[in-house]
């Protein structure tokens, strides 16, 4: 896909934000260096042969515990903790006007 002035403007309207001209080359300028990095990487012999990685080491390997039920904390307890309770609520002061 070729970026123009044109489809930077279209896509600025779909996102709706509005970009001045000066916004507009600056993008413009910055999807040429993507561009050109996407284009040195399709430079690389062989590279269709690569196999794809799931993971950075070699001998990666996921093990799973298995699920324990455990008790947790009675809220009574943890809310024992607190300077203000309501109920089974902590009371906070209001912040927000």
């Amino acid at each position: 896909m070729e970026f123009t002035k044109e489809t930077v403007d279209k896509l600025a309207d779909l996102l709706m934000i509005g970009l001045t001209d000066e916004e507009n080359k600056m993008v413009l300028d910055e999807f040429e260096i993507i561009d050109e990095n996407i284009n040195k990487i399709n430079e690389i012999e062989n590279l269709k042969d690569v196999e794809p990685m799931t993971h950075t080491l070699d001998d990666f390997e996921c093990s799973f515990r298995e699920d324990e039920a455990i008790d947790s904390t009675p809220i009574d307890e943890l809310l024992s903790n607190c300077d203000k309770v309501s109920d089974r609520e902590v009371e906070l002061p209001k912040v927000v006007g």
